[in-house]
């Protein structure tokens, strides 16, 4: 069957309607990436402590690394320092750490939330419970603060009581597998 002359061009401009919202989207998309890597680069810059120069000084700088940037052994020795202050960081950052799992028996309020996730931890909806690094007595104030409990994750094996002992139940044992081991635990 054909189709008349208006129902083309109506087909055309429909068409042509799509294709400009999904340049648009496109478009959208590319832009967010850009800023992301932007906001990126000015965290690393802020990170490196460069900051506070002057824009033309920071802006020199910039070039002068460019210049460099075109040497892939130069590029990687970059990486490899960039690598290892990341490490470092991180290593300094969670010293006298320890993963450690906090449960609340009710609902709480707003400012009891902001200051766990000031602390470093994050809700898991599934498993109910509160879950980051923290120091394990920063930890148990958080938790006794709001009437919770704080459960200590992969303790050292000499720490570890046993399943039943001194009056414990298996509820009340600290997790000795992370993850793995209150799965199995909140499944039973």
């Amino acid at each position: 069957m054909a189709r008349s002359l208006a129902e083309r061009l109506q087909a055309h401009e429909a068409e042509k309607t799509r294709l400009a919202q999904k340049g648009a989207t496109l478009e959208a998309s590319k832009r967010k990436a850009r800023n992301r890597k932007l906001f990126e680069t000015g965290g690393l810059v802020d990170k490196a402590g460069l900051l506070d120069l002057e824009s033309n000084a920071l802006y020199g700088a910039l070039l002068s690394l460019k210049e460099g940037a075109s040497g892939k052994e130069q590029v990687a020795q970059w990486a490899a320092l960039g690598g290892r202050a990341f490490s470092r960081e991180a290593r300094l950052r969670d010293e006298g750490k320890e993963p450690a799992v906090l449960t609340y028996p009710n609902p709480l309020p707003k400012d009891a939330t902001k200051a766990l996730r000031a602390a470093g931890f994050r809700y898991s909806i599934v498993l109910q419970h509160w879950e980051g690094m923290a120091k394990l007595d920063d930890a148990e104030a958080l938790a006794t603060t709001h009437g919770g409990i704080m459960r200590r994750i992969n303790a050292p094996p000499a720490a570890q009581p046993q399943p039943g002992q001194d009056g414990q139940t298996e509820e009340e044992t600290p997790a000795t597998n992370g993850r793995e081991d209150l799965l199995s635990r909140t499944e039973a």
